[in-house]
């Protein structure tokens, strides 16, 4: 057995850190129909003739977990869930039980890498161990190796995945050097006593910041209610209520996945074309491909279906992994025909979002967790139902995610990294996810959905095409119209 040995903290025990309230939600909203994990579909070049691609892999994490927290901490619950739990520092990590082996049987389509991953993604991770779990996939037709990843979101958000990549990863073949591990002393994990005197003065701690955070918080309010008044009547923006259709639904266990891609370049020259932002051409990329998919459907079409966007709170240069991420709602103007008012109707949605968002900056601190648990173990059973009631009000229909990322060719135990899909979360009520990576000259596109309720994904992925292709054929009909 493969084994990195990991040793605690501290004279009194093992180092603790407490979980966020946003972080710890990740944990209690978590159900067998709702895992609460992110990943990544990585495809990759070469490992050499004589490499094993799932041992060098192996051992190239294995001397890479310090180098970001997520690898080497366990999530430890508080004693009668009296308050959000916390993490510690593993005393080792099992890469045999982390990182795994797959083989596709022949011939080793990308449909079926595609339901591999769907199968995997639709798993929980185990609360015993550091939660996070990588397969190493051949069998591949395309003698590619795919590396399938996931963390659990209660750990990192969009962004803080992106740093846990730069960690495994590098710029250059030859894996670049890096620093040993620091020597650590064994210690006992914290006792319940210990546990609840450290929840204690957190909360405490938590109670001080939200007192102080009420002058940023009396601004951040006046700020978004200026930003109201100036939009005038909702509706008459394109700010509502989403329209109710079989998106919003209560999703079962079992997932699907597609992949797909647009070149980056492409999606640019359709931003300058419009003189929008690359998110808006991202957004308007998927409405056209909702347009297509809802297509028999007149009711769905009536009334501009809404977006939920996550949106980063995070500083510049700010890697650390726990969550720092807020959403916004853009209206996707689906109820447009013309593409081209489309996504000027989106390009507006989208500024008075942001502008909204950024006005509630602040506004939300980091609540005291004292009894959460108790609150959302009484909640959490209600969510299934309440996304299942029809008259239950909607206010988005689709997650739609744009992480950027980075435009140089990487290597992951120098094997070239040719693509990087991501793999998201869907949730009750929302059984659609779009998330997209932008990664080496192209937009990385992972869909994942509820198997039941959007059971033609591939015919969705083949929309996204067609509505890229569509805004591309007016920015080429326009240039030629110049000439």
């Amino acid at each position: 057995m493969f084994s990195l040995s990991l040793f605690y903290n501290g004279k009194l025990g093992a180092t603790m850190k407490h979980l966020s309230a946003l972080d710890a939600l990740f944990l209690q909203l978590e159900t067998p129909e709702t895992p609460m994990h992110v990943g990544s579909l990585m495809l990759l070049g070469s490992f050499g003739a004589r490499k094993n691609p799932c041992k060098a892999i192996r051992a190239h994490i294995g001397n890479r977990l310090h180098l970001a927290p997520v690898f080497s901490r366990i999530v430890r619950f508080m004693p009668l869930d009296l308050a959000s739990p916390l993490w510690i520092d593993a005393p080792r990590v099992d890469l045999d039980h982390h990182i795994r082996h797959m083989t596709l049987p022949k011939p080793g389509t990308q449909a079926q890498l595609e339901n591999a991953v769907a199968k995997l993604h639709a798993g929980a991770l185990d609360r015993d161990k550091p939660l996070w779990e990588f397969t190493v996939i051949d069998g591949l037709k395309s003698g590619e190796t795919a590396f399938y990843a996931k963390i659990h979101h209660a750990a990192l958000d969009g962004q803080g995945g992106v740093a846990v990549a730069q960690a495994l990863l590098d710029t250059q073949k030859k894996p670049r050097a890096t620093p040993a591990p620091e020597a650590r002393a064994a210690r006992l994990p914290p006792s319940a006593s210990r546990m609840l005197a450290s929840a204690l003065r957190n909360t405490i701690a938590q109670y001080g910041r939200v007192l102080k955070s009420v002058p940023g918080v009396a601004k951040a309010a006046g700020r978004a209610g200026a930003v109201t008044l100036r939009s005038g009547d909702f509706k008459k923006r394109g700010i509502a209520l989403a329209p109710r259709n079989r998106l919003n639904a209560a999703i079962c266990p079992e997932r699907l996945f597609v992949a797909t891609q647009i070149p980056l370049e492409e999606a640019k020259a359709i931003a300058r074309h419009f003189d929008v932002k690359l998110n808006d051409v991202v957004l308007a990329v998927v409405a056209g491909a909702l347009r297509r998919l809802f297509a028999g459907d007149k009711a769905a079409l009536a009334k501009s279906m809404v977006g939920a966007v996550p949106l980063s709170l995070r500083a510049p240069g700010d890697t650390t992994q726990e969550n720092q991420v807020s959403m916004m709602l853009v209206a996707l103007a689906t109820h447009i025909a013309d593409p081209s008012k489309r996504i000027a109707a989106i390009r507006a949605a989208s500024t008075r979002a942001k502008t909204l968002a950024g006005s509630m900056k602040g506004a939300i601190p980091d609540l005291p967790s004292l009894g959460i648990p108790w609150l959302m173990a009484a909640i959490t059973p209600l969510y299934r139902k309440a996304a299942a009631a029809p008259r239950i009000p909607v206010i988005a229909n689709v997650v739609i995610s744009n992480v950027p990322g980075p435009q140089a060719t990487l290597y992951l135990a120098g094997a070239e990294l040719k693509a990087y899909y991501p793999v998201s979360i869907v949730t009750h009520g929302l059984a659609l996810n779009v998330t997209i990576v932008s990664y080496n000259g192209s937009l990385d596109f992972g869909l994942v959905a509820c198997k039941q309720t959007v059971p033609d994904l591939r015919s969705f992925a083949k929309h996204l095409t067609r509505a890229h292709e569509e805004l591309m054929k007016i920015v080429k009909t326009s240039r030629t119209e110049k000439r």
